[in-house]
């Protein structure tokens, strides 16, 4: 009996002992832990937006530069960065400053043809750009999943995307779209399963190469209109103004909609956008950097140096990197794609209902704006029915690119002007660096938008 006291005594104490121990050490990893989720909760529209941009169709431009040139045109994701996230951020700033989608502000300050023409080119690219998508995701998983047709994964796929846009609620959606976005982390993995040379990799970063020559040419222009879409100017702007009303717990009627008292903006909520929006663009263009990374590596030296799709690249990489990065990549294609599909659809949404003063919005219900969810809804049923009926899903990249190539010099250079608009932005508008970025920008794409066209039609 004595000998049963001791043992519940000792094993008393060793419990004690134990939870003494985990409360010691439990504040230093709480605020770790609570840390690590105060940043992930302030990450949104910036991150979303960024991820969103190494679309399916973005990734088989990425591998064709890769594949095509090696290492050479690593120093692009450099130059695009700080681009991409100016322009970005000033999206940002005006859904935020105004209260009102990048569409509705243009339509109230300039002449209605203006956006009008911008919408009537735009959402026809953003569909090709979705048929694209699709049509690349049911190929990959079909070569994940033999036994499943792509054009059943392809449609299964668009149907998934199409009810969970319509069923869930910004905060709920939003948080599924981020942790989409970690997919990429996928592309990070794969350059280490191999022997690199990390000093010409370090050079080809930094030293910009160039040659005069028409395919060289191109695959910069592509980059260049891939990575800085016109698509994303409207769903960020957008964007901002749903988190803004879901956490300011705001709603507001088309008819009713008036310019944001500037005061209501804190420089807090105006930092935490900022730092949201470059870590997004940031985590875009190093996922870029990865995929050149990966197919210049592995692609380029075995003598493969032409990817027409994304399972091109996909099936390329298996003999040399192996079955592991085979099927990371292609994850990598089905994940972007899920989370790219509802941001393009999401953009038709908002520049249609804008554009004719509905309302709009993920924080609505289906009854509540049931244009807006139809907009989405057609826009992903059209592009499903491109992908299936066997429309060339390189042909619609082409289009779709030249189209955003063309529009994109336009809506920069009125981004540009609005975010100088001391009677638009108060004090919000735009300082030194903003301009200067932001005018290398459009100098660049007015440049690219010539040259895309040049090549794709003589």
């Amino acid at each position: 009996m004595r000998r049963i006291k001791h043992l519940h005594k000792h094993l008393h104490e060793r419990r004690h002992n134990r939870k003494r121990q985990s409360e010691s050490q439990s504040p230093k990893k709480q605020t770790i832990f609570n840390k690590i989720k105060s940043i992930w909760q302030r990450l949104g529209p910036g991150l979303i937006t960024g991820a969103s941009d190494d679309d399916p169709s973005g990734i088989t431009t990425y591998s064709q530069a890769g594949a095509g040139y090696g290492l050479s045109t690593l120093w692009t994701a450099l130059m695009c960065f700080p681009l991409m996230a100016a322009i970005q951020e000033m999206c940002g700033r005006i859904g935020l400053v105004t209260g009102q989608g990048l569409t509705k502000v243009v339509k109230r300050h300039y002449p209605k043809w203006i956006i009008y023409l911008i919408g009537i080119v735009s959402v026809p690219a953003i569909i090709l750009n979705i048929a694209a998508d699709l049509a690349g995701m049911g190929a990959v998983s079909n070569m994940i999943f033999p036994i499943i047709p792509a054009w059943v994964f392809t449609i299964l796929a668009a149907l998934a995307v199409m009810f969970s846009v319509v069923l869930f609620s910004y905060k709920k959606l939003e948080e599924v779209l981020k942790y989409l976005g970690l997919i990429l982390l996928l592309y990070f993995i794969i350059p280490f399963m191999i022997k690199q040379d990390w000093a010409k990799i370090g050079l080809a970063t930094i030293i910009p190469h160039f040659e005069l020559n028409k395919d060289f040419i191109a695959i910069i222009v592509a980059i260049l209109g891939t990575t800085i879409s016109p698509y994303l100017f409207f769903w960020e702007a957008s964007l901002e103004v749903e988190q803004y009303n879901s956490k300011h717990h705001k709603t507001s009627e088309p008819d009713q909609i008036s310019d944001q008292n500037l005061t209501d903006i804190s420089p807090i909520e105006m930092k935490e956008m900022r730092q949201d929006n470059n870590f997004g663009m940031f985590f875009s263009e190093i996922t870029m950097f990865f995929i050149i990374l990966t197919t210049g590596s592995v692609l380029f030296p075995n003598g493969i140096t032409s990817i027409a799709t994304v399972q091109d690249a996909a099936t390329a990489l298996k003999p040399f990197a192996g079955d592991f990065a085979y099927i990371l990549f292609a994850l990598g294609v089905i994940g972007t794609g899920f989370l790219a599909i509802p941001v393009l659809a999401g953009a038709c949404g908002y520049i249609i209902s804008e554009m004719f003063d509905w309302q709009e919005g993920m924080n609505n219900k289906f009854a509540q704006a049931r244009g807006f969810y139809e907009v989405i809804c057609f826009s992903i049923l059209i592009g499903l029915g491109l992908s299936v009926s066997g429309m060339d899903p390189i042909k619609s990249l082409i289009w779709s690119a030249i189209v955003y190539g063309v529009t994109a010099p336009i809506l920069i250079f009125i981004i540009l002007h609005i975010a100088n608009r001391e009677d638009i932005m108060g004090k919000w508008k735009n300082g030194w660096l903003a301009n200067s970025l932001g005018i290398i920008g459009l100098v660049l794409m007015t440049l690219a938008a010539g040259l895309l066209i040049y090549t794709s039609f003589v």
